[in-house]
């Protein structure tokens, strides 16, 4: 059983940083992708941003150049700092653990609310 707790959403307002973290626990072998994905109302659930063990990293374009993820395997955490805050990134933040070798896996996380007010 893997279960990923998120924290660090809230209420900021445009221009502003915001910094996601998301720990997961349980049975989690150590090659794995971990990253996050984001919903806002009627809206599929998009990626974010990936990063795998070895530190290789995907994002949107959408945020380039504004948010970084990162990662600390001792720790099976992930991190998103988010800065230079759009309106239009206000959505529920999900984690994601993912594992495409066998033994297979994808886990999510419950989410989090970032909002950007303008």
């Amino acid at each position: 059983q893997v279960q990923l707790v998120e924290s660090g959403g809230g209420l900021v307002q445009a221009g502003g940083s915001l910094r996601l973290s998301c720990t997961a626990s349980g049975s989690i072998f150590n090659i794995n992708t971990m990253g996050w994905y984001r919903q806002s109302p009627g809206k599929q659930r998009e990626l974010v941003a990936v990063i795998t063990t070895g530190g290789s990293t995907n994002y949107a374009d959408s945020v380039k150049g504004r948010f970084t993820i990162s990662r600390d395997n001792t720790k099976n955490t992930v991190y998103l700092q988010m800065n230079t805050l759009k309106p239009e990134d206000t959505a529920v933040y999900y984690c994601n653990l993912e594992r495409k070798a066998r033994p297979m896996y994808n886990y999510w996380g419950q989410g989090t609310q970032v909002t950007v007010s303008s």
